[in-house]
């Protein structure tokens, strides 16, 4: 069965700190309908991790030559940070998509990649 990368590459990392429980809450209750609508499209998840504050991220980025050139904080300094992502397996992208409809309640930003079985 084909696999696929879910990522949120769009959330405010600033408004997930300030969450209340409840708001919180509400996101993995939206997580759960999520693997429910994919399982019953016959597919599943398999794997993926939530990502933690974009203070701890350390970037590499080619430099002169060979040099590793090391930045502290992520590639792109916006609002907007990679959250998390799931891998999963779907008889089809369609599957996938129309089960990831339902993440847009909790994510400006939901996409959907395939998985290179090369």
């Amino acid at each position: 069965m084909p696999e696929f990368i879910v990522m949120f590459p769009a959330d405010d990392e600033a408004a997930w700190l300030a969450a209340t429980p409840e708001q919180r809450q509400a996101t993995y209750d939206t997580d759960v309908e999520f693997v429910g609508r994919l399982r019953a499209a016959g597919g599943s998840v398999t794997g993926g991790a939530a990502l933690g504050p974009s203070a701890g991220v350390a970037t590499l980025r080619r430099g002169p030559g060979e040099e590793a050139l090391l930045t502290d904080g992520p590639f792109a300094e916006t609002v907007e940070q990679l959250s998390g992502v799931y891998v999963v397996q779907a008889p089809d992208r369609e599957a996938v998509v129309e089960a990831a409809r339902v993440l847009l309640r909790a994510h400006p930003v939901v996409e959907v990649r395939p998985v290179d079985e090369d």
